[in-house]
């Protein structure tokens, strides 16, 4: 059979006694200066959005901006008392508003009461083009201001969308630090429990946790350079990407380090030869993730796009520090790294009769019972997304609920449920009056009414009587948008509600546009690795059921015991990409490995269960440390975050576990030698 030289690797010439001195100094010098120089990033509020410019309700906010006192958008201060207002809370509400509008020097409307008398409202008029940190410092003087010198038990909530945007923007206060902390601890604990080692965890993390500042900088940079803006969820993603990556593919050299150390009594030797025979499948699969990040450019959601952008830079930064980097730092402390377990030339390697080697042959040795049962379970699994949702309203959009949310609860409990954030609609001053009736007729419209006109534009708000966000307000815009087009077909209906319906919209067109992309890159990876049609087909088929398989059980979970009406409209297609690309990676790691046994034996069986035995233990490994770092997104308080950690944390243990410990394995000792064809293998 053939026999593979993989010193001859490119990169594994950048290992030796002198040359990983150099290649350690040189990555520190270039991480040092751009951490220092990079340019500063560019934020906003709509960073994270999913609304594209495009949309009717961007164009319709875009339009409407020429009409007088368009940059201006309420916060609204929302007293309320049990048993309702007295005369006295009236009086003080009316010494609150002259106030907030001395103090602040903003226009405050007179307090006015419900219907009921059970609450009552104060307007205030925000300037919408402050920067994040301005309007944050704003709402919170207004919060303070509006509850100073209240009568006993009369209670002060500020809603609005300055202060939606003042209490997503808290999320993210302190974001960055807490999210390293817990992914550094995390990776730093499952790296002592996989090594067994008291300091050769350090290496690893250290250069990883380097290569995550260099990626956040670096997208810094970018984003500063090109003008996109990026908001904490980007920045906390990509890091987990980063750390993530980085890490699966420093264990993966890692542990063909140690199963070299055993072979070769040069260290420089053994970690070349480690070098050649990892480097082309962690290329692979860090190619695949890239190139399917890259493919959400394409889409027209901006948060989506620059997710894309974001993970791409962080994942060629992690491959880069894990190849580059790392194995010139591993060599420089010597074999003791390994201590008290240090790999001896000689050694017989315990992983090749191994639990993951009898895993191996059990399912090798009965293929079709395998086959059938772990596709079974895949298929069950999957059946859980039958009746997923996609489209979470703003209040439930936070694990912990914000002043603001609550405020919108308090406040649509005694007025109409759209005051805070009415529809708007952009028409022309001649067809006012026919917009305004059509408005009007419209089941869950509580009135419409002209707010203001330039001199070929005019604007009328609309205020809903449903829960803003929820399916009536959208099936609510949906019939507005259908009303109005007959008394003028050039309107345009905007508005929050607007908004969360064409996100929605904007969501399904790109999943329809991305999905086929990645795999297609996914399928063309595989071919170029793996040279095989059938192999290429059948990971790409066994990865896609995992990810519906994950999915379902996610939907499951967050229907029926978490009590979340929906999905984000983002967690579907996000969760797709994570999972089919770097769910792909395990596939490629073995089969890979596989393949090298298939051309030194011939023997397609053979070569799958040595190795299953010999990558087992590392892919389990590394999708356990994958799993839990995506769950650290938790730390973040959005359910987005909460959603796709979940989804993909559990994905990716399904894959370690039962797609490529079990499934695969057990098709490819169906499939034999056509496993391979039309490669050379197959014959």
């Amino acid at each position: 059979m053939e026999s593979i030289d993989h010193r001859s690797f490119p990169l594994a010439r950048l290992v030796g006694p002198r040359r990983s001195i150099v290649v350690v100094l040189l990555g520190l010098v270039v991480a040092g200066l751009i951490m220092a120089f990079a340019p500063e990033p560019t934020t906003g509020s709509s960073a994270g959005s999913n609304l594209p410019d495009s949309a009717e309700s961007a164009r319709a906010a875009e339009l409407l901006k020429e009409l007088p006192e368009a940059d201006e958008s309420p916060a609204i201060v929302v007293y309320s008392r049990e048993g309702g207002l007295t005369p006295e809370d009236l009086k003080a509400l009316g010494a609150r508003s002259e106030a907030i509008s001395t103090e602040l020097d903003l226009q405050a409307s007179p307090p006015v009461p419900s219907e009921d008398g059970a609450a009552a409202i104060v307007a205030i008029p925000v300037e919408t083009r402050l920067e994040s940190d301005e309007n944050s410092a704003l709402v919170e003087d207004i919060r303070q201001l509006a509850k100073t010198d209240l009568p006993d038990g009369l209670r002060s909530e500020v809603t609005g969308a300055p202060a939606v945007q003042a209490d997503l923007g808290k999320v993210f206060d302190g974001a960055d630090v807490r999210l390293l902390a817990v992914t550094a601890a995390v990776v730093a604990l499952l790296l002592i429990i996989t090594y067994r080692s008291p300091w050769l965890w350090l290496v690893p993390l250290t250069v990883i946790g380097i290569g995550d500042r260099v990626a956040a900088r670096t997208l810094e940079g970018f984003s500063g350079a090109f003008d996109f803006g990026i908001d904490g969820s980007i920045t906390g993603i990509t890091s987990v990407l980063v750390f993530g990556a980085g890490t699966n593919y420093a264990l993966l050299l890692i542990a063909r380090y140690r199963e070299e150390l055993r072979r070769h009594e040069s260290r420089h030797e053994a970690m070349q030869t480690a070098v050649g025979g990892a480097a082309p499948a962690i290329l692979s699969s860090s190619g695949t993730v890239i190139l399917a990040l890259l493919s959400l450019l394409i889409a027209d959601s901006p948060f989506v796009s620059g997710i894309g952008l974001a993970g791409a830079i962080g994942i060629v930064v992690a491959v880069a520090f894990a190849l580059l980097v790392l194995p010139s730092a591993m060599v420089l402390p010597g074999r003791w790294l390994f201590w008290p377990f240090v790999p001896r030339n000689g050694d017989a390697d315990p992983s090749e009769k191994g639990w993951w080697y009898r895993v191996g042959k059990t399912v090798t040795d009965k293929p079709w019972p395998t086959t059938i049962g772990a596709l079974a379970i895949l298929g069950a699994m999957a059946a859980g997304t039958i009746g997923l949702t996609t489209g979470l309203g703003q209040s439930e959009q936070f694990l912990d609920t914000p002043e603001s949310i609550t405020a919108q609860e308090t406040l649509g409990k005694t007025f109409p449920a759209g005051i805070s954030a009415p529809t708007v609609i952009a028409t022309s001053p001649d067809k006012v009056e026919a917009v305004t009736e059509a408005a009007n007729g419209v089941d869950g419209v509580e009135s419409a009414r002209p707010a203001g006109a330039a001199e070929d534009l005019a604007e009328v708000q609309v205020v809903l009587s449903v829960a803003p966000e929820s399916d009536r307000a959208l099936t609510a815009v949906e019939d507005l948008r259908a009303a109005v087009s007959d008394a003028d077909p050039d309107a345009l209906v905007g508005g929050p509600d607007a908004q969360a319906l064409d996100e929605a919209q904007t969501a399904t067109d790109d999943r329809g546009r991305v999905i086929p992309i990645v795999l297609a890159i996914v399928l063309l990876m595989l071919l170029i690795l793996l040279r095989s049609v059938v192999a290429a087909v059948v990971l790409c088929a066994t990865t896609v059921l995992s990810y519906f398989s994950a999915l379902g059980v996610g939907w499951l979970l967050f229907d029926h015991l978490l009590g979340w009406s929906a999905m984000d409209v983002s967690t579907p297609l996000l969760a797709f990409i994570f999972l089919v690309a770097l769910g792909v990676d395990y596939n490629i790691f073995l089969t890979a490995r596989a393949r090298e046994e298939m051309r030194r034996t011939g023997d397609p069986t053979k070569s799958i269960v040595t190795a299953l035995a010999v990558t087992g233990g590392v892919i389990t490994s590394a999708g356990v440390l994958l799993a839990a770092v995506f769950t650290v997104l938790g730390v973040l308080p959005l359910v987005l975050l909460a959603q796709l950690g979940v989804v993909v944390g559990f994905g990716v243990l399904l894959d370690t576990v039962l797609v490529r410990g079990v499934a695969t394995p057990a098709i490819v000792s169906l499939c034999g030698r056509w496993f391979w064809w039309p490669s050379k293998l197959s014959r």
